[in-house]
């Protein structure tokens, strides 16, 4: 049977449109791993994905009278977009059905492609039941994203690629996993010419669509699926790409967000790209395969599948990339309600940066304290900070797995304290290096009590805190001698509007 693919794989006509991509070195995660990494960079496509080579190998295939009466497509991301432009290269009309949710910009790309975007639904489930009955209305063809063999074909010249630039051994390829038609002809392709070679599946534990259905040996429906890896949140994998998959492929891992947004900047720091979420998926599950099975010294191949990135989710992939790599550690802290305590927790934590520092005064005896710390060995440094503080008399608790904590809590330390009196507001700037936080609480010393503190670090030069400090009347005068001899920049803010209706 895998020869009938081999054949479609080889005589597949996607080079009309799409590029044979490098296979480049990641030096640094190679360095990090201690492993040969490669990246196949399929970001750098045309329309900045692989799903052009599956478009359009479908499209080419269709014989002229079926061709010339346009096709259709449901997608609200990377496939849209490839049939869009093959269709406009073979001079076809093409209806891309998106979700009415989809973000505009998307739209105007397939627009701008020379497709026509029908919005319906508000999920893609309800899109592409609209693109089919759009199809059998207008005797036009429908284009499944993935559960087609010309489009497993098209996608099967990854794998073709891969080895042709890679002649040496390979002990692993990994490919990102959504409805399977990439890493179904990739396996294919792979296992026939080279079937030493693993075949390794890539899925966000929220989306483990092949992994329940290899585990359950069918296809299964999940109930809901996570979409902050959007271009793999699929409910249940194709049936043509799971009959493929349990042939071929020898395992799929599953890898968390945090992990996700880890294998983003690694690709960054290699590349200087930023890949989408899911073109991200298969170095983070390269870098948990390394973990789990200790290898070393051998060459693997990670499948950067796209790059398509809401601009607005840089932020949260910067806040989440330090805890997938467990770079950072995020603690709930109770420390006494008195002056010089901030100080004294800062020592406690010994020379490690704090990358957070989140406070309001709430109770006259205890103060919870929102803090993220920074790592330099991982979970194994983590867990003897804890043992470190709790000896010392802190009573903590680990946040750092904590998915409500990190989405939520972390940004909602505060709120309206009663009972607090002569409090004042001031932004400070300071240098921002290793020790700087507690150089800070150091100078200001045991004089007054600070009432409400935050601090993030953003990876800038200089560190931002607010501070709210009970300064009494007959003190103001020794008070601002204090903040001129501080040396950092400083605004009051006891009169900001923000601060009367928040804080």
């Amino acid at each position: 049977m895998p020869r009938h693919y081999i054949e479609k794989i080889l005589t597949a006509r996607v080079y009309d449109v799409a590029r044979q991509t490098p296979l480049e070195e990641a030096r640094g995660l190679s360095a990090r791993l201690g492993n040969g990494i490669r990246l196949k960079r399929e970001d750098l496509q045309p329309v900045f994905s692989f799903k052009l080579r599956g478009a359009y190998n479908k499209l080419v295939s269709l014989p002229p009278e079926r061709l010339e009466r346009g096709v259709v497509a449901a997608s609200a991301g990377n496939h849209a977009q490839g049939v869009a432009l093959a269709a406009a290269r073979l001079g076809t009309r093409a209806l891309i059905v998106m979700p009415r949710t989809t973000p505009p910009i998307k739209v105007q790309a397939v627009r701008a492609l020379g497709g026509r975007p029908v919005l319906h639904g508000d999920t893609y489930d309800e899109a592409c039941e609209h693109a089919v009955r759009l199809a059998e209305e207008r005797g036009m063809t429908f284009v499944h994203p993935y559960d087609d063999p010309e489009v497993i074909a098209g996608q099967g010249t990854v794998g073709m690629e891969i080895l042709h630039q890679h002649p040496d051994p390979l002990h692993a390829i990994f490919v990102p996993v959504g409805g399977g038609g990439l890493i179904a002809g990739v396996a294919v392709y792979v296992k026939h010419l080279r079937p030493s070679i693993r075949i390794v599946g890539v899925e966000p534990d929220d989306a483990p669509s092949m992994e329940r259905a290899l585990a359950r040996r069918r296809r299964v429906v999940l109930p809901h699926v996570g979409i902050f890896a959007d271009g793999v949140a699929v409910r249940q994998v194709g049936r043509e790409p799971y009959r493929l998959a349990r042939r071929f492929v020898d395992e799929v891992i599953l890898v968390s967000t945090d992990e996700i947004c880890a294998a983003i900047k690694d690709i960054f720091d290699d590349t200087r790209s930023i890949a989408e979420p899911a073109g991200a998926l298969a170095v983070a599950g390269l870098k948990r395969y390394v973990e789990r099975t200790g290898i070393r010294d051998e060459r693997l191949v990670a499948i950067v599948s796209g790059a398509n990135m809401n601009f607005d989710r840089l932020r949260h992939v910067a806040e989440r990339a330090e805890l997938g790599e467990r770079r950072e550690a995020l603690f709930a802290v109770t420390i006494p309600e008195r002056p010089g305590s901030f100080r004294r927790f800062c020592r406690a934590i010994g020379h490690r940066s704090i990358t957070e520092f989140n406070y309001r005064y709430a109770d006259p005896r205890e103060a919870h304290v929102f803090a993220g710390i920074e790592l330099r060995e991982g979970d194994a440094e983590r867990e003897a900070l804890v043992r470190s503080l709790r000896e010392q008399g802190y009573p903590v608790v680990d946040m750092t797995d904590n998915e409500m904590a990190k989405l939520h809590v972390r940004y909602m330390v505060g709120g309206r304290a009663p009972g607090i009196d002569d409090e004042v507001l001031y932004r400070f700037e300071f240098p921002e290096r290793p020790g700087a936080l507690l150089r800070f609480l150091t100078r200001m010393g045991a004089r007054w009590n600070i009432s409400l503190f935050h601090y993030r670090n953003h990876g800038s030069d200089y560190g931002r805190v607010l501070v709210g400090i009970q300064v009494p009347p007959a003190d103001r005068r020794r008070f601002q001698a204090f903040l001129d001899g501080l040396g950092y920049p400083y605004v009051e803010e006891t009169g900001n509007p923000a601060y009367r209706l928040f804080l």
